[in-house]
């Protein structure tokens, strides 16, 4: 743990953005928010060509100089020298024996009438100082010939020393270029921990001298499902994996940017690739493929001696690549299935003395934090390694929740907080039809911003134990950079407000007040960020006279809306509870903060087709059982449906479905790739008998043992390489009726999704 902060001047204030100061100030729109501001009269302004004095000999503060002048040249459009000798507009400093900055990461900045300071006691606190100076010098959308940048001190310094994002690149991989750019965008949120998931069931990425089949064998799987858009055909692999030259180049790259790279090598579960390549290192001997599937895999490392310097050489290869202190080896989700059905492996815990095959897994994670401690490193695991007990000198990287942690402190472990689901990326953002595919449930940007990492009412001692907190990017379901972006931002300036702002500084009204300005950021810098808090959202239901009520609603913003086809400004009007219209009608409604600025624009037809329609998120699924929102694989270019599907239960319900006057229905259904292992849960995936000798579509009314009301076999809709629309006639009914959709047959066998009901009179 890094030195405390030091108390200071109770005199000095924290300065929380709002849109109006008390003094008539424009808010500082700085993400995340800096410990402590004190603002001044007073103003200084940057003009182009002004220079960046470094007064240090050490090449890192003349590197941030010009880091920074780089970055304002191609955000803000102003052309910074970086020089040393001279007076200059902005100065960095070292000061290394300074009492008020304690803390390498710790920085003062200082704004007057005659120029900018940054001061700090190690390079890294010139960067994040940097960092903040140059959000000063864009604090809206508009780029003035000048900065006028408001006169203030700022000291900071962040809560945690661990500030972190995992990135998996085994599910999907992402090219050197992308994790640079990656790394630039964590930099600018003062993130300094990418944890990089290298190797699990569905790809081994990174190269290992003298294993060639680890990347020649383990790092292509068949192309199943989107993937197979990327690679242009189902028959050609996706492949992809890390020189040891580009693993080199992401260190170097995340270290100029004071990001330290975190390696994660799998064991002893998530192995499927490794054993593809080199069985021998498995414990049936047999060679599985590398897996196409998603979901929890029974193939585990054996525990002879032979398979424990196999891993040990991994390790002293990973170490000679990454010289971060910690190096991650999983130890997560492993079943023991293979274990327990081993001779082998029977025989070898009864000459270890080890009771059962978690104490085995104990003994295996404690063999190789012994090998990473003796060459000076520390292990790192997810919170399943501390099933056996651990040594106390690991890492747990905490998962499940306060019961894990609980136990970690108790062992006396370091702690880093990942909590699924709220900090796990690859949760939904909003339940819109428009978002890409993801897990269920949603996972808000306020939902990360109200995370607390340090565990309610844990003492100093425990408080001392959190390092930090970390969100993690899993990809199965992001096969592109694009689709990265879109999960991790702007929930990554939550996060970031999250891990480096003192809590009495963090306020979810204030944070959205300085948000505007940060959008405006992403997009000069090209991040295609994901407007999900501030989508508009439109339900319809049927009114009086022929009329349809229009409800709207957003996570985060006011609503602002037109009727009239014209684009909706803050001072269109405002919405403040639902409206009747008659239909037809085009209701375009847009999110703006509270100083005006857009969020984010949605356009709804109003008619009574609108109204008698349902896709697959506005469907309930019957059981709940494992929930996910699906891409389909085809076509195999252009823009893919997206279905809310329960992969163990082919059944959804329509509650309450108005049936007067409508006599037919339309169903739209695709089918997919059933490409899920889930371990000891495959009981519960339900089954419902074939009859016609083919799956088929049923629908019930009042429940799924309901009066029989439509029927389709799908034997058609198999052959056709699209979605199949589906229709029948409907008996009369009046009323409200809960309609239940059936497939049956196995989803294992053949997994069938339904994309819209649309009835009609």
């Amino acid at each position: 743990m890094k030195a405390p902060w030091r108390a200071l001047p109770a005199v000095m204030l924290v300065f929380l953005a709002l849109p109006v100061s008390a003094a008539g100030e424009a808010p500082l729109a700085l993400i995340p928010m800096p410990a402590e501001v004190l603002r001044q009269p007073g103003s200084f302004t940057l003009r182009d060509g002004a220079s960046l004095g470094v007064e240090s000999d050490d090449p890192e503060a003349l590197a941030i100089a010009h880091y920074l002048a780089g970055l304002v040249q191609r955000t803000r459009g102003l052309h910074l020298r970086p020089v040393t000798s001279g007076q200059a507009a902005v100065s960095f400093r070292l000061a290394p024996q300074d009492p008020d900055l304690a803390g390498d990461e710790a920085y003062r900045l200082e704004v007057d009438d005659h120029g900018i300071r940054i001061e700090a006691r190690a390079p890294a606190g010139l960067f994040y100082g940097a960092v903040t100076l140059w959000q000063l010098l864009t604090p809206d959308a508009s780029t003035p010939a000048a900065a006028i940048v408001p006169a203030l001190v700022i000291r900071d310094r962040p809560r945690f020393p661990w500030r972190g994002l995992m990135l998996d690149s085994a599910r999907h991989f992402q090219s050197v270029a992308d994790i640079e750019r990656l790394l630039d965008w964590m930099a600018l949120h003062k993130l300094n921990v990418l944890q990089w998931h290298l190797t699990d069931d569905q790809g081994w990425r990174l190269e290992i001298r003298g294993y060639p089949r680890l990347t020649y064998v383990g790092d292509c799987r068949r192309a199943v499902g989107p993937d197979a858009a990327i690679t242009g055909s189902a028959d050609k692999p996706y492949c992809g994996f890390y020189t040891q030259a580009e693993a080199r180049e992401v260190v170097r790259y995340a270290a100029e940017r004071y990001i330290t790279v975190v390696p994660e090598i799998e064991m002893p579960g998530h192995a499927q690739a490794a054993i593809a390549a080199y069985p021998e290192f498995g414990v049936t001997g047999t060679r599985p493929p590398v897996s196409t599937d998603w979901g929890i895999h029974p193939y585990l490392y054996n525990v002879d001696a032979k398979t424990l310097k196999f891993l040990e050489t991994v390790l002293d290869q990973v170490m000679a690549l990454f010289p971060s202190r910690y190096i991650d080896v999983g130890g997560d989700e492993a079943v023991k299935d293979q274990w327990k059905a081993s001779t082998v492996v029977q025989t070898r815990m009864k000459a270890l003395g080890i009771a059962d095959e978690d104490n085995l897994q104990a003994w295996m994670v404690k063999q190789m934090e012994a090998y990473l401690r003796a060459r000076g490193r520390r292990l790192l695991g997810w919170d399943e390694i501390l099933q056996g007990g651990l040594p106390p000198q690991a890492t747990v990287m905490s998962w499940h929740g306060a019961a894990q942690l609980r136990d970690a402190i108790a062992g006396g472990h370091d702690v880093v907080l990942a909590y699924s689901p709220t900090l796990y990326l690859d949760n939904l953002q909003s339940d819109a039809h428009d978002e890409p595919p993801g897990r269920p449930p949603v996972v808000s940007l306020k939902d990360i911003y109200r995370f607390e990492p340090l565990p309610e009412g844990a003492d100093a001692a425990a408080r001392a134990h959190v390092l930090g907190v970390q969100a993690s990017l899993w990809t199965e379901y992001m096969p592109t950079f694009l689709r990265d972006q879109h999960a991790v931002f702007p929930r990554l300036a939550a996060l970031a407000e999250v891990a480096w702002s003192p809590l009495p500084a963090r306020d979810w009204e204030g944070f959205l007040a300085r948000l505007p300005a940060q959008l405006a950021r992403y997009r000069r810098l090209g991040i295609q960020y994901a407007d999900s808090a501030f989508e508009p959202r439109f339900t319809l239901a049927p009114a009086e006279a022929g009329k349809i009520e229009v409800s709207l609603s957003t996570q985060a913003g006011v609503l602002h809306y037109s009727t009239d086809d014209r684009e909706p400004t803050s001072a269109s009007p405002l919405y403040t509870g639902p409206m009747s219209l008659t239909p037809p009608a085009r209701v375009i409604a847009a999110s703006f903060a509270a100083d005006g600025s857009r969020f984010a624009e949605r356009t709804e037809t109003v008619d009574r087709a609108a109204l008698d329609a349902r896709n697959s998120d506005q469907l309930d699924t019957c059981s709940g059982k494992l929930v996910l929102r699906i891409e389909d694989d085809r076509p195999l270019a252009g823009q893919r449906p997206v279905y809310r599907v329960d992969i163990m239960d082919m059944c959804w319900r329509w509650k309450a479905a108005s049936l007067g006057g409508l006599r037919h229905i339309a169903v739209t259904v695709g089918d997919l790739p059933w490409n899920y292992q889930l371990a000891h849960d495959v009981t519960g995936v339900v089954v419902r008998p074939v009859t016609g000798g083919f799956p088929s579509l049923d629908v019930h009314l009042d429940g799924c043992d309901g009066a029989p009301v439509a029927h389709w076999s799908l034997r058609q809709a198999a052959a056709s390489p699209l979605q199949t629309t589906l229709r029948a006639e409907l008996p009369p009914e009046s009323g409200r009726h809960d309609l239940c959709f059936t497939v049956s047959g196995d989803p294992k066998q053949q997994f069938w999704a339904i994309d819209t009901v649309q009835l009609t009179p």
